[in-house]
């Protein structure tokens, strides 16, 4: 074992290419790879290799770069192996190949050349380190061709210039051994430099420099789109189309011949590295039909020459296009309440957030996603989505948790409303929607994912005045009087709602028609069937569909002002390096699962040689924030809860997730502890600390703890209530039972689906192959025994209703002439229940 690495060391923290090395060879071996290893390692007790962990390996390979024997090196690192058992092990597989991996060459390779895109007339600077038992030499390679006098580990070029676009490698020989360093790319932008600007990438972070241009052509010419960013490592892009990704369209440039009609739309790129991501302008791609137009029988002409020779009159009604509508912008507020400090907690708003968020977002959607907010802060947070729309935006809010309706009105439930609650501890829907009518928008989207049963708690209704406007879509997860249903199971799940949702929610189609098609998905679906159907109300007349491109309006500039605003609760600290005085350098990063939720990594960049053991956590956070100190400085995302962004994390790090940002009154302050070792010192532990200052990253920006303010939001939805009564004030006030949710207390058992019985049941003994629905809105994860007596509330809810003459179930404005009013408003909203 001389020859080898040293025993001891943790397989986790093997460099990266022995990693990959090991894993090719693995991989690529039939009767002497990865399964047999697993095999042999499942019958080590140390390391516990299950059946599953062998089953989620094995789905590796359905993922793009996917590695089964990755994978399994993974979990074998998490549960301690060090490279003398992994050794042990293979020399048991009897892989020769295998093994050489891990014993070290007479020549390695340190620090590999890394691809970068930068401006012609820049400099140029590709690394390349080695280390051999003897000198090592250099040689620069640009695709086959030698580098003329790159002998250095450094190839330097300077000025770059197009020219010197291409691939490079470096050759590194030591004595007769001889190593190829991977390939870089460089990718040398012509940008033309207006004075007093700069394009220089800061710590090689992206900088978008060339931005694509709208183009108007004609049916069979080509399209070509160009944009550029720089930085280290190379952007990746991806071009869409109506917020659409593109297939095959990930280059600088994209090009397609021949472009037909129906091509056309709202372009933009997604330009992305590692840890960043950023979009380009979105220019419009106009298609117009070539027409040629015979005259006298003996010329044929295009639309430019019937011009030349004066026939562009109304005669010639050449390249006309359908009528496209437009959004000025588009504004979602997404909140997902899961955590209820006085009712049952729920876990799909999380999942549907987050799965949400990224759809919209495809969508051209300036999205905020929060979860788990108070009265106050879901207050604030209306305000600021408020704040964002303007004349024709399309305004979208979804809602995710406890909910009632009562009287037409729905209300939304924080997580910090008491047992029991009323209007005045909830957000009333209906309110929002006269707020955002007097901004003018240009399409109100509602999707509720809640119960809209009858809060027999709550016996007054808002007074809420709505225009008559023919622009607004509701999506109710549920009938009225019904529940809303989350799959209970072991893993994360949707909803019921967006699990069929998010299939059709990119569709280009008008809105309701998308939503027509999710109610036909739901009601195939078993689970549910006869306990939940989606209601759609609506009063759109125009075909406005989410996918509509977005063409600011005359105010250009309030768009851009609002657009900032948007930006400043979605500001990322920037990643840095900390430098400690014993030699070890720190990479500090960060990550947004949520608009309210940072994920923070530390990584070792730099080790003294003399340290053996080095690691760096982070702690002493504000206790305003949610952080539990058992799920903190944890080897993997999905051990401190980040279960969504655990593919696009950096590896071989030590994660944290920071959640409640909205509670942060000051700027976020901890402190990053620094832990090593020495042999020279009996491996005694040694701590360095530095207190890091990142401001108020993302959400807290906008102070949403503030007290609520005395503004309209507020006004409308706690303003004095209606003065007539519910004429059958329920008996339910009575102690004898605390509703959770809804005010029926058989709603807060399971729903056995399978056996079709109600049985109350023990969530944490339910296997993954079961699936049982609880509630949304309570209930959900909560059951009452069936041996107790079960109190029946006496008001009917269609009789109550229609025995209220004075409560309509839509709003209506107050008119000279209001029946006639009220007649025309309610056909407009064409009711759709499944």
């Amino acid at each position: 074992m001389s020859e080898s690495l040293e025993r001891s060391t943790k397989i986790n923290l093997l460099r990266e290419p022995i990693v990959k090395r090991l894993s090719d060879v693995l991989d690529k071996s039939s009767n002497k790879g990865w399964r047999k290893l697993g095999e042999i390692v499942g019958n080590d007790r140390r390391f516990n290799v299950s059946s599953d962990d062998m089953e989620m390996c094995s789905l590796k390979v359905l993922e793009i770069d996917g590695s089964p024997s990755r994978m399994l090196l993974r979990l074998m690192g998490q549960r301690g192996c060090t490279t003398g058992h992994l050794v042990d092990h293979l020399q048991t597989l009897g892989n020769p190949e295998a093994l050489q991996c891990l014993k070290p060459s007479a020549l390695q390779i340190l620090i590999q050349p890394q691809s970068v895109a930068l401006i012609s007339g820049h400099n140029l600077r590709l690394s390349c380190n080695a280390v051999g038992k003897s000198p090592v030499q250099y040689q620069w390679f640009k695709s086959k061709e030698e580098v003329p006098n790159s002998f250095s580990p450094d190839l330097v070029i300077s000025p770059v210039h197009l020219k010197d676009t291409g691939f490079y490698i470096c050759r590194v020989n030591c004595g007769e051994a001889f190593e190829f360093s991977q390939w870089a790319q460089v990718d040398v932008l012509d940008v033309a430099m207006s004075c007093g600007q700069s394009y220089q990438s800061l710590g090689g972070r992206l900088k978008l420099v060339i931005q694509p241009q709208s183009q108007r052509l004609y049916v069979g010419e080509n399209l070509q789109l160009e944009c550029g960013a720089v930085g280290r490592p190379i952007p990746r892009y991806q071009w869409h189309r109506n917020g659409v990704p593109i297939p095959n369209a990930t280059k600088r440039k994209l090009m397609i011949p021949h472009v037909m009609q129906d091509q056309h739309g709202r372009y933009r790129c997604e330009i992305s590295s590692s840890t960043e991501r950023m979009w380009t302008n979105e220019v419009d791609v106009v298609i117009a039909p070539r027409i040629s137009v015979q005259i006298s029988g003996a010329m044929e002409c295009s639309e430019d020459d019937v011009y030349a020779i004066g026939g562009g009159s109304n005669d010639f009604l050449l390249n006309s296009l359908p009528e496209q509508l437009y959004a000025t912008d588009k504004v979602a507020l997404l909140i997902g309440n899961l955590s209820y400090q006085n009712h049952p907690q729920l876990k799909a708003p999380m999942v549907d957030v987050y799965d949400l968020t990224n759809l919209l977002r495809q969508l051209n959607f300036q999205v905020v996603s929060l979860l788990d907010l108070t009265e106050s802060e879901m207050r604030n947070a209306v305000d600021e989505f408020l704040l964002l729309l303007h004349k024709g935006v399309y305004g979208l809010l979804y809602y995710a948790g406890h909910g009632y309706e009562n009287y037409g009105n729905s209300f939304m439930v924080p997580v910090d409303a008491p047992n029991p609650y009323q209007s005045a501890n909830c957000l009333c829907v209906q309110s929002i929607l006269k707020l955002m009518q007097e901004k003018e928008t240009g399409l109100n989207v509602f999707l509720l994912d809640m119960c809209r049963k009858r809060n027999i708690h709550d016996d007054r209704t808002p007074n809420v005045v709505l225009r008559v406007t023919a622009n607004i879509v509701f999506g109710y997860a549920t009938c009225q009087d019904a529940e809303a249903f989350e799959l209970s199971s072991s893993g994360f799940t949707n909803g019921v709602f967006v699990k069929f949702l998010k299939k059709r929610l990119l569709d280009d189609e008008k809105i309701t028609v998308v939503l027509d098609r999710v109610a036909e998905d739901m009601g195939q679906f078993n689970a549910t069937k006869g306990k939940q159907a989606l209601e759609i109300r609506s009063s759109l007349s125009e075909r406005r569909a989410l996918t509509d491109p977005i063409l600011p309006g005359d105010s250009v500039d309030l768009a851009h002002t609002l657009s900032r605003q948007w930006a400043k609760a979605h500001e990322l600290p920037e990643s840095m390096c900390l430098n400690f005085d014993c030699g070890a350098q720190i990479k500090l990063g960060f990550a947004a699962e949520f608009s309210n939720v940072l994920v923070i990594y530390t990584h070792i960049v730099k080790k003294p040689e003399d340290m053996s053991f080095c690691q760096a956590h982070v702690t002493d956070f504000s206790q305003e924030l949610d952080v539990d100190p058992k799920e903190m400085n944890r080897e993997t995302p999905e051990e401190t809860g980040i279960y969504f962004l655990s593919g696009s994390l950096p590896q071989h790090c030590l994660y944290t997730r920071v959640s409640s940002l909205q509670k942060l009154r000051e700027e976020l302050v901890f402190t990053v502890c620094l832990q090593g070792t020495f042999p020279a010192m009996d491996d005694d532990p040694v701590h360095w600390t530095k207190s890091i200052n990142i401001g108020k990253p993302l959400i807290a920006r906008l102070d949403l703890h503030r007290p609520v303010r005395r503004n309209s939001c507020l006004q409308t939805c706690l303003m004095p209530h209606s003065p007539c009564h519910s004429p059958c004030h329920s008996p339910c006030h009575s102690p004898c039972h605390s509703p959770c949710h809804s005010p029926r207390p058989e709603h807060h058992l399971y729903l056995n689906l399978q056996h079709g019985t109600h049985q109350a049941q023990d969530y944490s003994r339910l296997s993954p192959q079961q699936h049982y629905l609880g509630a949304v809105g309570g209930g959900g994860d909560t059951y009452e025994n069936l041996s107790q007596p079960h109190y029946e509330p006496s008001y009917d809810s269609a009789a109550g209703l229609s025995s209220s003459p004075g409560r309509l179930s839509t709003p209506i404005e107050a008119t000279a002439n209001i029946e006639e009013l009220h007649t025309a408003f309610n056909d407009s909203l064409q009711l759709q229940q499944q």
